[in-house]
């Protein structure tokens, strides 16, 4: 079932004149502005590798990554019935969690006719009881009745690796490992370790040698996509 907050982004991204939920194909777009296909992506992008790969082909596309930066949880009694409790929820993401999603749609990006845009959104999340009923189920037993967007925080556009590559901080050393990466950026290693894995596969940064068991890193110059 669509979420509101996949139907309020839809509503964001039609300007005037833009088509909504049409049909091309086999395949049904969020948005067509002119040209240009749009496609909002809630769920992983490993779920649209194939289908923006296809579009490719004939099509500018532009796909947009929402990353929920603040989540409000909103608690039922019931599906559809009175409000318990209302709080933030204490876990927040950044721009830099996009990689996780990159880390399997590097077969696709870059390309010249794809432009990614990462949202960094504020959004509401409707729960209720679950009573152990697996489908949907979320932290605590409760399953989600709806999502809706609250505010758009920033908006990140990238059309090349090199655009990616300006993501690594100015301070990183030349060669760096991830462990340089993550102490930065004050992430986990793990993030570091993606966003290498994925700069690298693009060809934004090479592998250059090991420092013990870490492999070291330089950026290198890339060719427009």
């Amino acid at each position: 079932m669509e979420t509101s907050l996949h139907r309020q982004l839809k509503q964001h991204y039609a300007t005037e004149g833009s088509l909504v939920e049409q049909r091309l194909g086999r395949y049904r777009i969020d948005v067509v502005r002119g040209k240009e296909l749009v496609e909002i992506q809630l769920a992983s992008l490993t779920a649209i590798r194939d289908k923006i790969a296809a579009l490719l082909k004939k099509h500018d596309v532009l796909v947009v990554k929402p990353v929920v930066m603040t989540k409000h949880l909103v608690k039922r009694h019931r599906e559809g019935g009175e409000v318990l409790s209302r709080r933030r929820s204490p876990k927040r993401r950044t721009l830099h969690d996009v990689f996780d999603e990159l880390v399997h749609f590097t077969r696709v990006f870059p390309h010249k006719r794809l432009t990614l845009e990462v949202v960094l959104i504020e959004i509401e999340e409707w729960r209720f009881p679950g009573h152990g009923r697996r489908r949907w189920r979320h932290d605590n037993d409760h399953l989600v009745e709806d999502q809706h967007l609250l505010h758009v925080h920033e908006v990140h556009r990238f059309r090349t690796a090199a655009d990616l590559r300006r993501l690594l901080p100015a301070a990183l050393p030349q060669p760096f490992h991830t462990g340089h990466l993550a102490e930065t950026l004050g992430v986990q290693r793990w993030i570091a370790q993606q966003m290498a894995y994925c700069l690298r596969e693009m060809g934004a940064i090479r592998q250059v040698g090991k420092q013990g068991g870490a492999w070291l890193y330089k950026s290198r110059r890339t060719k427009a996509a």
